[in-house]
């Protein structure tokens, strides 16, 4: 079954020139069938025409919107596979083949399918564009992208989506939770702070505020509560508040690492010297993390610690060998130790990595 009544989706077609007398024939009954709503009867029709001409491209889509329609996500998936061989430039269906491929609890294909079929676009059909934003935000929810995640459910609230569904989802990416149904997670609590992050993507900051405020009073020792707020404050510029949520989160939560890190980051450059513990209790706490060493990094450099800062950057380079930032707190590093030809290759490397992001 789908998750949630609005995914419901059906697209009429417009009928393609023929030449077959008997393909002709099948393809205009199978039409008229599906116009019909009688769809049971439409299914054996255009699978006759579609033995008659495996070209038809518009006949695969149609078919596979019915089959999906009534929940046989795996021959839908078949006929929209099909589509896209004969037209990949078709986003929709291949945005139709993800959500197939989302219900068979295939995510790794139905998420590169859907944003595929985004980046090619669907045809201007908000209908589908909302449908396909969800499921990927679910999908890189589940992949613990909270980031990205909750850039898709962002756009599905900007379109004025309100359903519970959605919030659901909000609420467990801000929160930062993968499972469906976390332990010892109030699922009201849940709602509502996902009803807050949607409020706060349409741009209305004050209820926003005002709803994240109600559940970190009603609920202050769920677990993420006082980030995810902190992280809503941080967002609207109120730095000093959202540092009071990321301490209270680890009062609450005293390994939280991501709470200590965010404090890291906002003490940079304000308050390098503050910042440090929170970074050093951070990379002990989490090792694996490369955000935590680079954090260090730049706040040992910060405080004139070049030295110790050195290992610390080339431990966050070994995880982000791709981000600018990194060579050029490493070049100022080297260049401070007196490694001249360590700190030009950093230089010339975060050249080469900055260029592209200027060119944009």
């Amino acid at each position: 079954m789908s998750t949630c009544p609005f995914l419901f989706v059906l697209f009429l077609l417009a009928p393609q020139s023929r030449g077959d007398g008997g393909f002709e024939q099948y393809a205009s009954q199978a039409e008229a069938a599906r116009n019909a709503d009688r769809l049971s009867d439409a299914i054996p029709l255009y699978n006759k025409a579609l033995s008659l001409k495996p070209s038809w491209t518009e006949g695969w889509f149609s078919l596979g919107t019915i089959q999906y329609d009534q929940n046989d996500f795996k021959n839908a998936a078949v006929s929209f596979q099909r589509a896209v061989a004969l037209d990949a430039k078709t986003g929709t269906a291949r945005i139709m083949l993800g959500l197939c491929e989302f219900e068979l609890g295939d995510d790794e294909r139905a998420l590169t399918d859907i944003e595929a079929g985004e980046h090619i676009g669907a045809n201007d059909n908000p209908s589908l564009r909302q449908v396909a934003f969800y499921h990927e935000g679910l999908l890189l929810q589940r992949k613990g992208q909270f980031e990205d995640a909750q850039k898709a459910l962002d756009a599905v609230c900007r379109d004025g989506v309100e359903n519970s569904e959605i919030e659901s989802a909000q609420g467990l990416v801000a929160l930062r939770l993968r499972d469906k149904l976390p332990p010892h997670a109030a699922e009201e609590a849940i709602l509502r702070v996902g009803r807050a992050q949607c409020l706060a993507a349409r741009k209305d900051f004050a209820e926003a505020r005002s709803v994240y405020a109600a559940v970190v009073q009603d609920d202050p020792e769920l677990l993420n509560i006082h980030y995810a707020y902190g992280r809503f404050l941080l967002d609207r510029m109120d730095s000093a508040a959202a540092l009071s949520e990321f301490k209270e989160e680890i009062r609450v939560h005293p390994t939280h690492t991501l709470a200590r890190l965010q404090i890291a980051a906002v003490d940079y450059k304000v308050d390098s010297a503050a910042g440090l513990p929170y970074a050093e209790a951070a990379v002990k706490l989490d090792p694996s993390l490369p955000l935590g060493h680079y954090l260090l990094g730049v706040l040992l450099l910060d405080t004139d610690d070049y030295q110790k800062a050195i290992p610390e950057l080339e431990a966050a380079k070994l995880k982000l060998p791709n981000d600018a930032r990194v060579y050029y707190s490493l070049g100022l590093a080297y260049a401070r130790a007196g490694r001249a030809e360590d700190a030009k290759r950093a230089r010339e490397e975060f050249q080469r990595l900055s260029k592209p992001a200027e060119s944009k």
